[in-house]
């Protein structure tokens, strides 16, 4: 399959409480692991934040070229990805993500057909299925 886009990212330092930046330089920020976690917080990100954002804009991104291809008009649409970490039983983690779509102006068939075809052909949700649990909200 031919590759469309390749990047790359270091992580240095302490991993959760170091730093992540793309090897172009674009991406460039410190970590800190999150107080619920008992880490120092802040104003620092950390790998659920950048996963969340990342969904949710690639999910968007699908979603409006999804609706664009069927003739359909979504819009001021917005994606809201909510990613929680989770402890399992083993002492290993896992994901699970609630995705809440705002189609305003669709009737309701439409606005969950447009999210079940965006599921579909977006590279996060086609990674994470089977994974993890991948929630869906959607909102007219």
């Amino acid at each position: 399959m031919p590759a469309l886009y390749t990047t790359e990212a270091l992580s240095t330092g302490d991993g959760r409480n170091g730093e992540v930046r793309s090897l172009d330089g674009v991406l460039d920020e410190l970590l800190a692991v999150p107080k619920e976690m008992g880490g120092p917080g802040g104003d620092r990100t950390n790998p659920e934040q950048l996963f969340a954002a990342g969904y949710a804009a690639c999910f968007h991104n699908g979603l409006r070229l999804i609706a664009a291809q069927q003739g359909v008009h979504p819009g001021a649409s917005t994606v809201r990805s909510k990613v929680t970490l989770l402890a399992l039983d083993t002492g290993a983690f896992t994901l699970a993500v609630t995705l809440t779509v705002h189609l305003p102006g669709l009737d309701r068939s439409t606005a969950d057909q447009l999210v079940k075809a965006t599921h579909e052909v977006c590279p996060y949700s086609n990674a994470t299925r089977g994974n993890i649990e991948v929630a869906f909200k959607t909102t007219v």
